[in-house]
């Protein structure tokens, strides 16, 4: 009760941020993401320091209040004496760039200007720790100035007090404890409203009843030591859920994307989760053009553990098309790349291109992978789908399919499946199809004309477990041996391998008979429909006109 209670005053103080940019125009604006994020991890990194310090022998026992005044009064060298005490993954903050300290300031002329020089500190002095990279040089740092998004600039000191009153008025500290569940909801509220229009690469949000179902079925065991990656990361959801299931102390996460908004909704994902350790390999580049995770050699790509991604479907990459289809990238691309198509270049499939990179990353042998693909893919009787297809098959990588409920995420009515992928194989050269398309509740979304589905729990324990216990349930899941599916064109829908199943029902003469009749009246009534029908096409094309 007392976490829901928390969560609900972490709900508020988002919602009135965006007031906050309601009332000084830039709700909706295309900055008003970058002002919610940053404040709101301002805020975060704010009271997990002055935790943090609390926790520190020296600290101890006294209240917030009492630690910030004996933080205020000690000078720089004895400052930064008492940082080599305090939890590497925790932002140094100085005194007076605490919330406190501009709180008491915020009646200043040119208040916005320490305000955002206060920003500018946090990220010059934590740069080494939580600046991400963009490209191979660049480094993106934590915090940017925000009072210029104001461009009245007469409204600028009261738009920073309006933003300081709010993050002042509460504390996180009985937060800090929780785990990814917890944070997960509150991520996921941060960023509703900005998870519509994807990047050019970048799906920013997977729902997070995938990405359970995900984690739990690639490693449901957990694992010791090992690498997690996400070529098209987005928001992160993937690999962030795959570290909780793994636990975040035997895992390194790595990602890239092009997408800054991306990349920055990512890191402060990472942030709430604990996972600072692998900021630094966080990267903002183009993954198919510019992979940035290189193996020690500095030219071929890193191999991963675990691979995740729910990467763009359909994307124009038309400018790089060529290049990527270029003799330096053949061995990545093995089945070729997309052309350019005459029209709606946006509609060129950029997710075969993921997939591809996705599997040449998995380390030989033992390398896991899931990736959610539109459905179209498993059946594609032709082309790069194909070719795909007929890789993995070949090369026994194949663990399994799901196929997913239509309308499972918000942005997308393309029905979804999800592959697993096993460098090492199965035992026995079969793999689980699973048909979970009629799973779920739809619901339709408040205020527009689309639905969602919605797994329950239950549904989503059952998908875990067939996936991992391996079994067969009727018209649900199948096991196929890798030779049925070369035979069957290569496919992974989980529909052309069930069985048909014959019902024999002992039946009496006068039962026999009545059966044949009712038949015979319903294909009657068939006949009737088709006859009225044809009659109908065919005085509408009488009616046709030249003009």
């Amino acid at each position: 009760m007392q976490l829901q209670s928390e969560k609900q005053i972490i709900y508020a103080l988002i919602d009135d941020l965006k007031a906050i940019c309601s009332n000084y125009g830039l709700g909706n604006s295309g900055n008003e993401y970058k002002i919610i994020t940053e404040t709101f991890l301002y805020k975060f990194l704010n009271d997990k320091f002055l935790a943090g310090i609390k926790d520190l022998p020296e600290f101890q026992g006294k209240s917030t209040q009492e630690a910030e005044r004996h933080l205020a009064d000690l000078s720089d060298e004895d400052f930064e004496f008492l940082m080599m005490d305090l939890d590497p993954r925790i932002a140094r903050i100085h005194p007076e760039d605490l919330i406190s300290s501009l709180f008491s300031r915020k009646g200043e002329d040119g208040f916005h200007t320490t305000f955002d020089n206060a920003l500018l500190h946090i990220a010059e002095v934590n740069k080494d720790v939580f600046s991400v990279a963009a490209g191979a040089q660049n480094r993106v740092r934590l915090f940017d100035t925000l009072s210029n998004l104001v461009t009245e600039v007469e409204r600028q000191d009261d738009f920073c007090r309006a933003i300081i009153n709010k993050l002042n008025a509460q504390s996180f500290a009985a937060v800090f404890q929780q785990k990814y569940d917890f944070y997960a909801d509150i991520f996921e509220y941060l960023i509703k409203d900005y998870n519509k229009d994807s990047g050019q690469y970048a799906e920013y949000y997977t729902p997070h009843s995938i990405a359970q179902i995900i984690a739990k079925i690639i490693a449901p065991n957990g694992a010791q030591n090992v690498s997690i990656y996400d070529p098209a990361a987005g928001s992160g959801t993937l690999v962030l859920t795959l570290a909780e299931q793994i636990g975040e102390e035997n895992c390194t996460v790595y990602t890239q994307d092009i997408s800054q908004k991306s990349n920055e909704v990512l890191r402060l994902n990472l942030i709430l989760n604990n996972l600072v350790d692998s900021l630094p390999h966080v990267i903002q580049d183009d993954t198919l053009v510019r992979p940035r995770h290189l193996a020690e050699d500095g030219k071929s790509i890193e191999k991963f553990d675990y691979i995740v991604s729910n990467p763009p479907f359909n994307t124009d990459f038309s400018e790089t098309r060529d290049q990527l289809a270029g003799e330096g990238y053949q061995k990545r691309f093995f089945a070729g790349v997309p052309n350019v198509p005459k029209k709606k270049k946006e509609s060129m499939a950029i997710y075969q291109m993921f997939l591809q990179h996705i599997i040449v990353s998995m380390k030989e042998g033992k390398g896991k992978a899931a990736i959610v693909v539109p459905t179209g893919f498993l059946t594609a009787a032709t082309g790069i789908p194909y070719k795909i297809r007929q890789h993995i098959v070949k090369h026994k990588l194949l663990r399994g399919v799901v196929s997913m409920p239509s309308n499972i995420f918000a942005n997308t009515g393309t029905n979804v499946s999800v592959v697993f992928l096993d460098a090492a194989g199965t035992d026995d050269e079969k793999v689980l199809l699973v048909d979970a398309s009629n799973m779920g509740e739809k619901v339709k979304l408040e205020g527009t004309k689309n639905q969602r589905t919605y797994l329950s729990k239950e549904e989503m324990d059952k998908i875990v477990a067939t996936m991992n216990e391996r079994q067969e349930i009727d018209d649900f899941s199948v096991l196929v041996s890798l030779k049925d599916i070369e035979q069957k064109k290569c496919s992974f829908s989980a529909g052309q391998y069930f069985k048909v199943k014959i019902e024999y029902v002992d039946l009496i003469p006068e039962e026999f008979q009545q059966k044949m009749a009712d038949y015979e009246q319903q294909l009657k009534a068939y006949f009737d429909e088709g006859h009225r029908l044809e009659e109908e096409i065919l005085k509408g094309m009488g009616e046709l006109k030249y003009e």
